[in-house]
């Protein structure tokens, strides 16, 4: 029999639920089971709790039938227990380190009570941790047990089931369980308290209580929030049904009505129209529980009285005589000076500018237009990634979209026939992002965008992550510094849907970028081209670019370095053509924060300024890269892919990233230079090692790149057909575009000879 039972209840938290278990399943003290409830939960939630359950035994999964709720998940979890103890955390908060070992010493220390009460820390997405400001109530002085009588201010501490440890006899004794509905914690935790025999405290913080911007119950608008009067009348027939505790009362009503009056004020959760009739089941409630000779606290003109202070008195006041239209008007006064001071902030702009958002507001007042869609990339350089490529989805699969390009003037000519162009900044751009239905970019729109009720913004990212992104930026200051993450985090508010092409991605995106939008985990379109493309279209774009023919194009894409003031490039390009000889040739594509080409010479050919990524990839024969995303892209093409880490520690320390690529790379690994010739030189680089690390790599990241992530997209968001989209093909059934070099397997491109001797003083770095 285990010591500790933790149950952790699971509906849509994929994002934070490995995060979860895994603080649970490192615990320095083992003697535990681990009850992952999956409360019939849509994502991925279920899968991850088997994943866990298949590595490690102590995890115990329960999947429910269908969607019960907080409540009835954590009885679920309860009938499977077998522990001594009974411990609940919410699975998008975690256990700190060796917090199972203190609490056990102090169970142990304090002869096994019935509920031992520990700490928790508020901890928000800016990093920052907040303790219990009511931490002191834990103190571990005095005698212990001891019964709430002896402490009653633990009833200040947050009345909730998870930062208490819970005798399992004593709960299965007393028959104790959790109602349905929201505020669940509330008939649980009263109860509790007040029936145990024997309670203690551990003044130590065990439990990182995650404060998410979205997605929380407490934090979303619902009717459900009226539950919390059901919840308070079950206290309270629980206290009229056991006399002895009937001088609790006066203790509970204080502390409902100050729990009515922050549910009322918390503007969020309640929906528009239904304040009113919330403060007035209130006040009833205030009527019926008022223990007789509990006194009214006074006027707010009167003066203060001890054990009164005047935040009590406002939430006692706004509650027992109905300040409703009172707290309205206050609220309203406010707003109406945050108005004025922004007209007075913006009359001093220029007169263009004053001109084009007076215009953008007229237009931001007229219908939306239901069959337009606007598109942008990479903060309007051109047409391409995956809003490109959903662009000619809408003209394919919903012809009846009109739809418009937004690219500024130098990236005009890369807008192919059929979107309308706009530029930034002008009139027809404004009234695009005010009228348009369907907004569709991989980064966000400009920052002054009010997205309108009835618009749809599809954000489709540009690539699978391997470096830290979003939030997590605020550990790594060389790459985040200069990011305003309150802004990126209203950007990310204006979501309606974000695309996916893994699960990986999934989680990291659902985490980093927190809120209300929905993912679509359909593949990347801009990677359907890899699968639609034919023999002649590589041979045309090879063409273009000027690869000779029978040559073998090795494609070299690194990434930005965030460490680095300059960007020099990593590697002498003309040196590893000379080297491999003149069969050779390589396609350099800058980054486009570069600002300049790599390399030049006769088979190092620039394509920094190429408007499509995806054309470059369809081109080579193979990829050599550092830490760019587009190795997960282009492993669609189950092509060679060698990658060249020699500065690995160097971008991991300063950028972050999610996974060790050296030890799960999609090719050969080379550390330098002379490696990463070696590698084409003696043949690994389309060896069998390289195609079974490519194998596993394509089967982790690119499930769902099978070229028709676009259909999906376009027929779920536009034609409103979720139900009706195209299953994916599986990996072994693709049949990718091979590349120009693949039928000289058997040719001396196989292998290059190595140079004998020393290196000429011309071959030196």
């Amino acid at each position: 029999m285990p010591r500790f039972s933790v149950i952790v209840p699971a509906y849509k938290v994929q994002a934070y639920l490995p995060e979860c278990l895994d603080s649970v399943l490192s615990q320095s003290y083992p003697d535990l089971e681990l009850i992952a409830v999956d409360d019939r939960s849509p994502d991925a939630c279920g899968t991850i709790i088997d994943e866990y359950a298949a590595r490690d035994a102590r995890v115990r999964p329960v999947h429910l039938p269908e969607n019960q709720g907080l409540g009835a998940a954590r009885n679920a979890g309860m009938e499977q227990a077998r522990g001594d103890y009974l411990l609940f955390l919410d699975s998008d908060d975690t256990l700190t380190p060796d917090a199972l070992r203190a609490i056990a010493d102090r169970i142990k220390e304090t002869g096994e009570p019935d509920v031992l009460v520990y700490d928790y820390a508020r901890t928000f997405w800016t990093g920052r941790a907040e303790r219990n400001k009511v931490a002191f109530q834990l103190t571990e002085q005095g005698p212990a047990p001891f019964r709430l009588e002896d402490r009653p201010g633990l009833l200040r501490v947050l009345m909730v089931a998870w930062n208490k440890a819970y005798r399992r006899e004593f709960v299965t004794e007393h028959h104790f369980a959790f109602p349905s509905g929201y505020y669940e914690d509330t008939p649980w935790t009263y109860p509790v308290l007040m029936t145990a025999g024997s309670l203690a405290t551990l003044d130590r913080v065990c439990v990182h209580y995650r404060q998410r911007r979205q997605g929380s119950i407490l934090g979303t608008t619902s009717r459900s929030h009226f539950d919390i009067f059901e919840q308070y009348d079950r206290v309270f027939a629980f206290i009229e049904e056991r006399p002895e505790l009937a001088r609790w009362r006066p203790v509970l009503f204080r502390r409902m009505i100050d729990h009515f009056s922050t549910v009322f004020t918390r503007r969020e959760r309640l929906p528009r129209g239904t304040r009113a009739e919330f403060l007035r089941r209130a006040r009833a409630h205030y009527r019926r529980y008022r223990a007789a000779g509990t006194p009214v606290p006074p006027p707010l003109s009167a003066p203060l009285e001890r054990g009164y202070p005047l935040r009590t008195r406002l939430r006692h006041g706004l509650v027992h005589y109905g300040l409703h239209r009172t707290y309205r008007a206050l609220q309203l006064a406010r707003s109406g000076g945050r108005r004025t001071v922004k007209a007075g902030v913006k009359s001093v702009r220029g007169l263009r500018s004053a001109l084009l958002q007076l215009h953008y507001r007229v237009q931001l007042r007229l219908p939306l237009r239901a069959d337009r869609a606007v598109f942008a990339a990479y903060w309007n350089r051109g047409h391409g990634c995956n809003p490109g490529a959903l662009e000619a989805a809408f003209r394919s699969h919903a012809p009846h979209i009109r739809t418009s390009w937004i690219a500024r003037p130098e990236h005009q000519h890369t807008v192919p026939p059929g979107p309308r162009r706009l530029r930034p900044g002008t009139f027809g751009y404004w009234t695009a992002l005010a009228r348009s239905k369907y907004l569709v970019n991989n980064v966000n729109f400009d920052r002054r965008l009010k997205k309108r009720p009835g618009q749809v913004f599809v954000q489709t990212q540009h690539g699978t992550p391997l470096k830290h992104m979003g939030l997590d930026l605020q550990e790594h200051p060389a790459a985040g510094a200069d990011m305003d993450f309150e802004e990126l985090l209203r950007g990310v508010d204006k979501w309606d849907y974000l695309l996916s092409a893994n699960r990986h991605t999934t989680l990291t995106w659902e985490r980093v970028y927190p809120g209300g939008y929905t993912t679509l985990e359909y593949g990347y379109p801009r990677n359907d081209v890899f699968q639609q493309a034919t023999s002649a279209d590589v041979t045309r774009i090879r063409e273009s670019l000027g690869v000779p023919e029978g040559t073998v194009a090795l494609l070299y894409a690194p990434t930005h370095r965030d460490y680095r003031r300059t960007q020099r490039p990593a590697l002498d390009l003309d040196r590893i053509v000379r080297r491999l000889g003149p069969r050779f040739v390589i396609l350099a594509r800058a980054h486009y924060w570069h600002g300049g080409p790599l390399a030049a010479g006769s088979r190092v050919i620039d394509v920094s300024d190429h408007p499509s990524v995806e054309s470059l990839c369809l081109a080579s024969d193979a990829l050599v890269t550092d830490y760019s995303s587009i190795m997960f892209d282009y492993a669609n093409l189950d092509r060679p892919i060698v990658v060249h880490t020699e500065d690995w520690d160097a971008y991991r320390a300063a950028r972050g990233t999610y996974f060790d690529l050296r030890s799960a790379p999609p090719g050969a690994v080379a550390r330098s230079e002379d490696e990463l010739i070696d590698i084409f030189a003696s043949g690994h680089w389309r060896g069998s090692r390289s195609a079974q690390l490519r194998a596993a790599f394509r089967e982790r990241f690119c499930r769902y790149d099978d070229g028709r992530a676009a259909e999906r997209v376009v027929r779920h968001v536009v034609l409103g057909e979720p139900a009706g989209l195209p299953g994916f093909i599986p990996l072994d059934e693709r049949h990718p575009v091979p590349s120009a070099a693949s039928g000289l397997a058997h040719s001396p491109l196989a292998t290059v000879p190595q140079p004998s001797g020393h290196l000429p003083v011309t071959e030196g770095r």
